[in-house]
């Protein structure tokens, strides 16, 4: 191996004006919501330890650094062997940060640097990967993109942007950016590892990753609790039995282990959090975040840790929780029609719904119990996500973690009437409706995934009150050879429609409202999206569209007695329209309202008695 050399860097003294390549033999860039989501999470929160309204943009060379790792490059190429992926979205919050600061009317020429550099008159990205310059150029210029057609990274890409854009915390607001850009540019480090050749770059990723294996958290843990064990035979039956469930956890993904006790421990003994303040401390909350087994070793006396049996029975807990936890995720990941809410809050990327699943559950709680309190939690998330989301109140992680980490606590160990009862008040304690925020909600960058689930749910509801099969994982599907978007019913020409529209805003603003939107498959949508209504109608009305799409048709009311009960017994005001304009809208959006109440009005009371 030849010269080796290590040096510290700033964020900006990486990137800055500097080229960097990612051969075509490297992984593709693979990070998921979960990495961005602590990345996010731990930047924000670092930074918001040092910051202050009242200081000036210059007090920020005074603020604590953050390491953020070793970068390991080779050659004149400045090949990336070992980084990429931190590197990548890094990049990704940069590009975010340079919008949100162009939106607010000003620039940072280090920002722009680190992104992008010119040469002999001719910009490019620092990051340069071929495939990946379209998806960076259109966030990047504030323009939509597709990524369907795209291999791995692109899509990755992309949808870590999305993330991005949802995760970054309110409290980071317009007055707080500039020094977060700051700080980000200035006082996050890494170490830059440079070799000669490729080969030797190589030789130190394998070096720094193989040699030795660190203990995990978990790992930790164990050792500790195991420890405190005193009979032998004991000690030896609950070695197996934790080294089962870390088996079947491991087997979920990638650090699921951990996740899991961090959610149970969360869940069940955590009584703080910090607040998001200059100068707070970590409390429970973020230190079961770290090290939480040294968090368990310091607080064990708190925790009724202080004798063999009760080590042994915080060792049988968690092996029941992590049971409990696994049938969490396999219901999040595959539909379930008993359980459907856990599957739609993780469509939704509610993170915490874990912790607040486990919180009510006890230890000497059997089957039918345990499966009636996830039920009721679920459905809870379920209202709170729509409920915000339609009165245009963020969900991002870094923004409801204080709140739902008080909501833990309410709910803890709590039976299941009581359970039912508690988060009844909860939804009115939340000082919002749906039917209040209705008449200003619309279809916008921050709604938008949120009414494709809302539409796909309706849609699925009416389908299966006609007695016809719910078609709602087609409509949500990520991956598939048919997905489907949002389509406008009234096309997006304002020239079409200025005798009845005052302005360019007001037509806008009209044809973003509910009643104005539909589920269609991208390729019908793509060949009527610049139709005149009338034009659009026979689509609506064949196999192309769907049950909500064909009740604007007037045929589908004719030798349709399934579709013609459900409206009888429910009393929805389905109507067929021959032109669709502003009063057409409002109708049809007040049908959506009632449709949407009848999803998400509480009925706590019924699930916990039916259980179903």
């Amino acid at each position: 191996m030849k010269k080796i050399t290590g040096t510290e860097k700033t964020f900006k003294q990486l990137l800055q004006n500097t080229k960097y390549s990612i051969h075509y033999y490297q992984r593709e860039y693979a990070w998921q919501y979960k990495q961005v989501q602590e990345l996010i999470d731990d930047l924000t929160d670092e930074f918001l330890i040092y910051y202050d309204p009242t200081h000036e943009r210059k007090d920020v060379a005074q603020y604590g650094v953050y390491f953020m790792g070793s970068v390991v490059l080779a050659g004149r190429e400045n090949a990336i062997i070992d980084g990429q992926q931190r590197l990548s979205s890094l990049s990704l919050l940069l590009i975010y940060l340079r919008r949100r600061l162009l939106g607010m009317g000003m620039t940072i020429a280090t920002v722009d640097q680190m992104i992008f550099s010119e040469s002999f008159g001719t910009a490019s990205f620092n990051i340069s990967v071929e495939d990946r310059e379209p998806c960076l150029q259109a966030l990047n210029d504030g323009k939509e993109f597709d990524p369907d057609g795209y291999g791995e990274s692109v899509k990755n890409l992309y949808a870590r942007y999305q993330d991005i854009c949802d995760l970054f915390p309110e409290e980071i607001d317009d007055a707080a950016l500039p020094y977060f850009a700051d700080w980000l540019t200035e006082k996050v480090y890494f170490i830059e590892i440079v070799t000669e050749t490729e080969q030797d770059a190589h030789k130190v990723f394998v070096s720094m990753n193989d040699r030795g294996l660190s203990l995990t958290s978990a790992e930790m843990l164990k050792g500790y609790l195991l420890s405190e064990v005193a009979d032998d035979k004991r000690r030896e039956k609950l070695n197996d039995a934790w080294k089962a469930k870390m088996l079947a956890l491991k087997e979920l993904g990638k650090s699921e282990e951990e996740d899991c006790i961090k959610a149970w421990l969360r869940a069940k003994y955590a009584e703080s959090i910090r607040e998001n303040k200059k100068g707070a401390t970590p409390e429970d909350f973020d230190l079961i975040g770290g090290s939480f087994h040294k968090w368990v070793r310091d607080e064990h006396a708190r925790l009724g840790l202080n004798s063999s049996d009760e080590f042994e029975r915080f060792i049988e807990e968690f092996c029941k929780f992590a049971d409990i936890y696994i049938r969490l995720k396999h219901w999040e990941w595959a539909f379930d029609k008993e359980q459907p809410y856990l599957f739609y809050n993780a469509a939704l990327s509610f993170t915490l719904q874990s912790q607040l699943c486990l919180a009510p559950i006890r230890a000497e709680d059997l089957g039918d119990t345990i499966d009636r309190k996830i039920l009721l939690v679920s459905r809870f998330i379920d209202i709170l996500i729509y409920t915000r989301a339609i009165n245009y109140r963020s969900m991002d992680y870094s923004t409801i973690k204080y709140a739902m980490f008080q909501l833990t606590k309410r709910i803890r160990n709590l039976g299941v009437a009581e359970l039912a009862a508690q988060l009844g008040k909860e939804v009115t304690d939340l000082g919002m409706s749906i039917e209040g925020a209705w008449d200003d909600f619309r279809l916008n960058f921050y709604t938008k995934k949120y009414i494709r689930h809302m539409l796909a749910r309706i849609t699925d509801y009416v389908e299966r009150g006609c007695d016809q099969p719910g078609h709602y994982l087609e409509y949500v599907a990520v991956k598939s050879k048919r997905p489907f978007e949002v389509e406008h019913i009234i096309t997006d020409h304002f020239e079409w429609y200025q005798d009845e529209y005052g302005s360019r805003e007001e037509f806008e603003a009209t044809r973003n409202r509910p009643g104005n939107l539909l589920l269609l498959d991208k390729s019908t949508n793509a060949s009527i999206n610049d139709d005149r209504y009338p034009d659009k109608l026979p689509v609506y009305g064949s196999e192309k569209g769907n049950v909500l799409s064909a009740a604007l048709v007037a045929a589908s009311y004719q030798h349709n007695p399934r579709f013609l009960k459900f409206m009888g017994e429910t009393g929805f005001d389905f109507k067929a329209y021959e032109t669709f304009g502003r009063e057409e809208i409002s109708e049809r959006s007040n049908l959506v309202k009632a449709l949407a109440l009848a999803l998400w009005t509480p009925d706590f009371d019924d699930l916990a008695v039916m259980g179903k």
